[in-house]
């Protein structure tokens, strides 16, 4: 039995299959319509997702499968005091496979090791969302046509982002693949990440404030939210939250064929007036979403089609 904590829990040659089977299933949906018939997903989620959940619960129900679950804390027993390990050992009972969002870093971890049944990390805390980070691939893979010989700029929170930390995980097996982090001096890329996995790795990177000077050598643009749950104090988060909007004026300076990406949800770091340029995939990225855990659901409970 298979967990998926971190995007580095599958190996290139897995990820690569993932994402195969993902572009198949989006191909030939019909194929896949019956392929979970009978099985179960519980989604265990500890903090609102609009997204996440409800991409996982049309993935489970486009495979022919059913769901089960709670969208926030306090209506499950976590609002009585049950332990992360006591509601997998119960929801082991009901579901076949479980996705779980959790504020506090490491639970769906702790989780995985009292579970009978596979468990997938759907966003803990500031750490790891590797759901999001195999969309992102996919989204990138569909539509450039390759993971590698990159140049990506991400941009907005990288302190706090636990997408940007998960993608750049990802992206550093791939070759020739360079980054240029944009961002205020208050929400740089932590050091861990800068040190230990840029820097040991050999990958080149560097450290900008201004979009508009990273924007003409982007293949990849991936923009970011402000959060304002992982911030400390009102004031911080409203002279943080509109330092970056891209608009139509600044997709001028940027290639014909850079793609914009984000994570959603957005506030208003990307104006909607971009909506319409043909560079920005966001919406396209949604859906991808959708395929790739249609994918990892059938790997993860090993169901041959």
């Amino acid at each position: 039995m298979r967990h998926l904590m971190s995007p580095l829990d599958l190996s290139v040659q897995e990820t690569d299959k993932l994402l195969n089977l993902a572009n198949d299933i989006e191909k030939n949906p019909e194929k896949y319509a019956h392929a979970c018939a009978g099985k179960k997903l519980a989604t265990c989620f500890y903090e609102p997702s609009t997204r996440t959940r409800l991409s996982f619960e049309a993935a489970m129900l486009n495979l022919g499968g059913s769901v089960l679950g709670f969208s926030s804390a306090d209506s499950s027993s976590a609002a009585k005091g049950e332990s992360v390990s006591d509601t997998i050992r119960v929801i082991s009972c009901y579901a076949d496979i479980c996705a779980m969002r959790h504020p506090k870093e490491g639970a769906p971890l702790v989780a995985s090791e009292k579970s009978a049944i596979p468990v997938i990390n759907a966003g803990d805390g500031g750490h790891q969302h590797p759901t999001q980070t195999l969309t992102d691939l996919l989204t990138i893979h569909s539509l450039k046509g390759h993971l590698d010989n990159l140049t990506i700029g991400l941009c907005g929170d990288l302190k706090f982002g636990r997408t940007v930390h998960s993608l750049i995980h990802a992206l550093i097996r791939y070759p020739n693949v360079k980054f240029v982090l944009i961002s205020p001096e208050e929400l740089r890329v932590p050091s861990y990440i800068r040190e230990d996995v840029l820097a040991q790795n050999n990958v080149p990177f560097k450290e900008v404030v201004r979009l508009e000077d990273a924007l003409p050598e982007l293949d990849i643009l991936y923009m970011t939210r402000v959060q304002k749950e992982r911030f400390f104090n009102e004031e911080d988060y409203i002279r943080m939250k509109d330092f970056y909007i891209l608009d139509k004026a600044k997709m001028e300076l940027a290639p014909k064929d850079m793609l914009v990406l984000h994570p959603l949800p957005r506030v208003n770091e990307i104006s909607t007036e971009v909506d319409d340029d043909p560079r920005a995939v966001y919406f396209k990225q949604v859906q991808y979403g959708v395929y790739v855990r249609m994918a990892l659901i059938l790997t993860l409970l090993g169901m041959e089609v």
